[in-house]
C-alpha cells in the first residue's frame, strides 16, 4: 500500500556538480597556497638580492647612444673644470688654450698629427690581437723590438746602403723583429696554455732593459764623452716629410685601409672573429686555432715594430728608452674607445693626440704642473671611457618590499590563470 506520500529521487546530475565543486574548491586552494609560498620565496630572493645589479642591454637606439655620449663629454668638462677652478684657473681659458695649442697653428697642428700617428698604428696593432680575445699588452716590447733592429742598419749600414734602400731595409727588419717578439707569447700559449696578459708586460720590460744595455754599452755615441746616448742617425737613415710631417701619416692611412679589409672581407679576419668568439666552435668548423694565432700575434707585434721604425727615423732619429713614450700602453685605451675599429681609431688617436699636445700647452701658458695635466687628461678619457659601459649595460635596482606579508594578487591571478 502507498502511505500517499510521494519520495522524488535525488537527481544525478547535482550529485556530479556539487562533487566536481568540491574538486575545483581544493584546486583553488592548493592554486592560492602555491602562490603563496612562491610569494614568499620570491620575497626572501629579493631580500637577499644586491641593491643593484648590471644586466646586458639586448640593444640600444642610435638616439640614446648618442645622448649618453653628449652627457659623457658635458660631465668630462665639468670635472675637469672643477679640477682647474681648484688650481686657480678659468675652465673655459683652459681649454680654449688647449684646444689652440693643438690646432692653432700649422706648427702645432703638425706636431699633433706626428703624436697621433704612432699612436693610431699601435692600437690597430693592439686590435688585431683583441679581436681574437688575445690581451696583447706588450706592444711596447714589440715597438722597441722594431727600433732596436731598424737603428741597427742605421747606425751600422746606411752609409753603404744609401737612403731608400736603408729606408727600405730598416722597415723590413723592423716588422720582422717586432712580429717575432709578438709570437713569442702566442707560441707560449698555444703549447702551455700560459697567461699572455703577465707575459706579454713583461716581455716589455725585457725590451726596455735591452734597450738601456745598449744605450749604456756597445752603442753608446763615444763622442758624448760616456754620457748613455746613442748616436743621432744619418739623413740617409730618415723619413722624408711631406707638408711638415714624416710620411708616416700616409703610412698610417693605408694601414686603415688594410687593416679593415684584412678584418672584414678575407678569410683570416673572419677566422680571427670566430676564434675571438669561441676556439672550440672554431675547431669544431675545421680552424686551425693555433695557426689562427700565431699568425694573428705575428701579424700585430709586425705593425707594432713599425712604429718603432717609423719613430726611431721619422720623429726622434735616434734609440732611446723613450721611444715608444707610452704609446703601446695608451693604444690600449684607442682600440677600446673605438670598439676595435680602424676607421674610428683614426678619429680617437687624434683626438688624445689633441689633448696631450694641448695638456703640454696649458703647462706652459697656465703653469700647471705636468700631473695635474695629466689627471685632466685622464678624467676626460674616463668619462668617455665609462659611458660605453652604460650603452652595453644598465644597472637594475631592487625592488622595494613593504614589511609583512607578501602581496596576495598573484595568488588570485594565478587562479584566474588556472
Amino acid at each position: 500500500m502507498s502511505d500517499g506520500i510521494r519520495k522524488e529521487p535525488v537527481p544525478q546530475e547535482s550529485e556530479a556538480a556539487r562533487a566536481q565543486q568540491q574538486e575545483e574548491d581544493i584546486r583553488v586552494r592548493e592554486a592560492i597556497k602555491t602562490a603563496e609560498l612562491e610569494n614568499v620565496r620570491e620575497h626572501h630572493r629579493q631580500a637577499k638580492a644586491p641593491l643593484v645589479r648590471m644586466v646586458k642591454r639586448d640593444d640600444i637606439s642610435r638616439k640614446k647612444a648618442v645622448v649618453i655620449r653628449l652627457a659623457a663629454v658635458v660631465c668630462a668638462l665639468v670635472t675637469g673644470g672643477l679640477l682647474i677652478l681648484a688650481l686657480g684657473h678659468n675652465p673655459i681659458s683652459v681649454y680654449a688654450e688647449m684646444v689652440v695649442g693643438s690646432l692653432g697653428s700649422t706648427t702645432v697642428l703638425q706636431e699633433t698629427i706626428r703624436n697621433a700617428i704612432p699612436l693610431l698604428i699601435t692600437s690597430m696593432a693592439v686590435s688585431l690581437a683583441f679581436r681574437m680575445r688575445f690581451w696583447n699588452i706588450g706592444a711596447e716590447g714589440q715597438i722597441l723590438a722594431g727600433a732596436v733592429a731598424a737603428s741597427y742598419v742605421a747606425l751600422f749600414l746606411s752609409e753603404s746602403l744609401g737612403h731608400v734602400p736603408s729606408l727600405l731595409i730598416m722597415a723590413v727588419v723592423a716588422v720582422v723583429a717586432g712580429g717575432l717578439y709578438g709570437m713569442i707569447p702566442a707560441v707560449f700559449r698555444a703549447k702551455w696554455n700560459t697567461n699572455e696578459t703577465l707575459f706579454t708586460l713583461m716581455l716589455n720590460y725585457i725590451a726596455l732593459c735591452f734597450v738601456k744595455y745598449l744605450q749604456n754599452g756597445p752603442w753608446r755615441d763615444p763622442a758624448l764623452n760616456g754620457f748613455p746616448k746613442i748616436a743621432m742617425f744619418g739623413s740617409e737613415a730618415r723619413l722624408p716629410k711631406l707638408f711638415g710631417v714624416n710620411i708616416g701619416w700616409i703610412i698610417a692611412l693605408v694601414l686603415v685601409v688594410l687593416v679593415s679589409i684584412y678584418l672584414t672581407r678575407t678569410k683570416q679576419g673572419y677566422e680571427i672573429s670566430v676564434v675571438g668568439e669561441s676556439s672550440n666552435t672554431a675547431r669544431y668548423a675545421g680552424i686551425n686555432v693555433t695557426k689562427v694565432m700565431l699568425r694573428t700575434m705575428f701579424i700585430s707585434g709586425a705593425l707594432a715594430g713599425l712604429v718603432g721604425f717609423i719613430q726611431v727615423s721619422g720623429a726622434d732619429f735616434t734609440l732611446s728608452e723613450n721611444t715608444t713614450g707610452g704609446v703601446g700602453f695608451t693604444a690600449i685605451t684607442v682600440a677600446w674607445m673605438s670598439k676595435l675599429n680602424p676607421p674610428v681609431m683614426l678619429i680617437v688617436a687624434f683626438f688624445i693626440a689633441m689633448l696631450t699636445k694641448g695638456a703640454g700647452r696649458i703647462q706652459t701658458a697656465f703653469k700647471i704642473p705636468a700631473s695635474a695635466a695629466n689627471v685632466l687628461i685622464g678624467i676626460i678619457l674616463f668619462f668617455l671611457l665609462g659611458c660605453e659601459f652604460f650603452i652595453n649595460y644598465k644597472l637594475v635596482w631592487r625592488k622595494k618590499q613593504t614589511a609583512g606579508a607578501p602581496p596576495k594578487e598573484t595568488a588570485k591571478e594565478a587562479v584566474n590563470n588556472g
